[in-house]
């Protein structure tokens, strides 16, 4: 009789150890992607952000202007969070092709073309990077909300992470109201 009540209380403490084990390899292989996402954001936003500031004076030059894009000019890159600067990169994004939209003797800019064409590549890596990112963050935000992975989470103190676009805001929204 002792015997059995020792064998189900070893049985019980190893199934609550494997549980801990798995649900505890879930979060760290979603955090794992999650910063890895992040790295090759920081890095893209970075060369976004060098990209943009290089076509400012071309278009400083050509334009005779006195400021382009004063806003990137400002940004301190170890001050600001990945969603401020990309929010704030996104604005002069579009500000850039807008001015070259409105004055086509910038089209004749070999430099600047050039340029556009590294900032084109460089948005869709970066768009990709945040659709890596958002899907991990699925993934760990599921976790965070779900039993029983929901209990590690807690305990680790784990908090739900944010997107990077409404899209999947509006998503996981969905998906926490059921």
């Amino acid at each position: 009789m002792l015997l059995e009540i020792i064998l189900g209380f070893i049985v019980v403490l190893a199934l609550l150890i494997l549980f801990i084990t798995i649900g505890n390899n879930k979060f760290s292989f979603a955090i794992i992607r999650i910063e890895e996402a992040e790295n090759n954001i920081e890095v893209l936003l970075h060369k976004k952000y060098d990209l943009l500031q290089r076509c400012c004076p071309i278009i400083i030059k050509e334009l005779k202007v006195k400021d382009f894009l004063p806003d990137i000019g400002e940004i301190k890159l170890e001050e600001i969070n990945h969603f401020e600067l990309n929010d704030t990169l996104k604005k002069g994004y579009n500000e850039l092709f807008k001015t070259i939209d409105n004055n086509e003797k910038l089209l004749k800019s070999e430099s600047l073309m050039a340029i556009m064409d590294d900032l084109e590549k460089n948005e869709i890596d970066l768009s990709a990077a945040q659709k890596f990112y958002n899907d991990a963050v699925i993934v760990f935000n599921k976790l965070i909300l779900a039993f029983p992975s929901n209990i590690i989470g807690f305990f680790k103190g784990y908090k739900k992470k944010d997107f990077y676009n409404n899209e999947k805001r509006e998503m996981f929204q969905i998906l926490n109201d059921r």
